[in-house]
């Protein structure tokens, strides 16, 4: 594999990673911030605004999964793919922490 099918492993689990949180609380009929609220990231987002972002990651994350050449033949390469699902969950868990998506 070369270098930059590595930079996709890592960005496709990234994508798909952020997929997650938006398309579950979009189809739960729920508010949550995408990067379309006022203030960006903070404001609460419609649930159908969330359902399209959700399926634009889901979208991305595919294709970059593709150009990447995800396998489990190629060891490293699904290693950095995990590690892209790792690190954004991460960064979601802290960006959303504390951010009331239940509101009355």
């Amino acid at each position: 594999m070369k270098w930059y099918h590595y930079i996709a492993c890592f960005f496709a689990g990234a994508f798909l990673a952020n997929f997650v949180p938006h398309f579950i609380h979009g189809v739960s009929g729920e508010l949550f911030p995408t990067p379309f609220s006022d203030p960006p990231g903070k404001g609460m987002s419609s649930p159908t605004v969330n359902v399209y972002w959700g399926l634009l990651n889901l979208v991305i994350g595919y294709l970059l999964y593709r150009a990447g050449k995800v396998s489990a033949a190629h060891k490293v390469g699904f290693i950095v793919f995990f590690i892209g699902i790792v690190a954004m969950s991460i960064m979601l868990s802290y960006g959303f922490a504390g951010i009331h998506h239940f509101q009355q």
